[in-house]
Formats: structure tokens, C-alpha cells, sequence
């Protein structure tokens, strides 16, 4: 039996609009419903990654999309990160990382000096996450300014 070691993670830019992409973003949004009681979508417009500057990744396995993630920009040198999402049966398997390290180099590609992100307190996958992969918390910027939900986190591009 194969496992998911034996087969290559590929994150490529993809439209946001594209059937597997809606997919994600709905699974993504029905989660995010199921713990806060607001699914988040009201903050992401997949027009948003279709700008100058701005991408939408989709992680897939064998073909088969598993996750996905989105980089939008905030200010002229601060890069957003938005959608960050992984299939739930299969977290903890190194996809949120490849996800974000793609995205990472797209906002070095686009010549961003800051990525910033907003996740909730009731997340604590994705906390881990970020904070492993070297953001630091920063305080709530934006609409996340006052509430109390919400983490935000800075990460510096190199």
C-alpha cells in the first residue's frame, strides 16, 4: 500500500476561479463556519488574486487537489497571505508548508519587503504553522484590528 510519502507534493499558481479552487475555498469556508460561526469568505474574492502582484496556488497529489493558498496585496510592499487551507484528512503532512514557502517566493518574485496574515485564536494548526515557519506575531492590523478572534503575524522577506 502506498502512502503519502511515496508520491510529490506540487504547488502551481492557478486561478482562483477554477472548479477545484471553488472547492477548496468552500471547504476552507464551511470549516471556518463550523468553529466561528463566519466563514471568513466575506474577506477573499478570488478577483483579488487576479491583480498585478497577487497569485493563487493550489497544492496538489497524484493530480488530486489537496490545498491551497492565496498572496494579495495589502500596501505597496506588504503581501497578504489569504485562503491557507489543507484538506483535513490529510494535515500534518508537510502540504501547509510547501504552500507557504510557494507563496513566500512569489511575494519575492513580486518584490514585497513584508508578508502579514490574520488566522483565528481557535486555529492552533495554523498558529503552529506560521509560527514554525518564522512569523512573528504582530498586532491586528486592518478590519482584525479589535477583534479578538483574531492572531496576525509578519513575516519579513529576504
Amino acid at each position: 500500500m502506498l502512502s503519502l510519502k511515496d508520491f510529490e507534493i506540487n504547488v502551481t499558481k492557478e486561478s482562483a476561479s477554477s472548479a477545484d479552487a471553488k472547492l477548496l475555498i468552500k471547504e476552507l469556508s464551511d470549516e471556518l463556519g463550523a468553529r466561528y460561526g463566519d466563514d471568513g469568505s466575506g474577506a477573499f474574492k478570488p478577483d483579488d488574486t487576479e491583480v498585478p502582484n497577487a497569485c493563487f496556488v493550489i497544492a496538489r497529489i497524484a493530480g488530486n487537489s489537496v490545498g491551497c493558498g492565496a498572496l494579495v496585496p495589502l500596501h505597496d510592499e506588504i503581501a497578504e497571505v489569504k485562503r491557507m487551507y489543507v484538506k483535513k484528512e490529510i494535515r500534518g503532512k508537510g502540504i501547509s508548508i510547501k504552500i507557504l514557502a510557494e507563496l513566500e517566493k512569489y511575494a519575492k518574485e513580486f518584490g514585497y519587503k513584508k508578508i502579514w496574515l490574520e488566522t483565528g485564536v481557535m486555529q492552533p494548526e495554523a498558529i503552529g504553522l506560521y509560527e514554525k515557519a518564522g512569523y512573528i506575531r504582530i498586532k491586528n492590523y486592518g478590519k482584525y484590528e479589535n477583534n479578538p478572534l483574531s492572531v496576525c503575524y509578519e513575516k519579513i522577506v529576504t
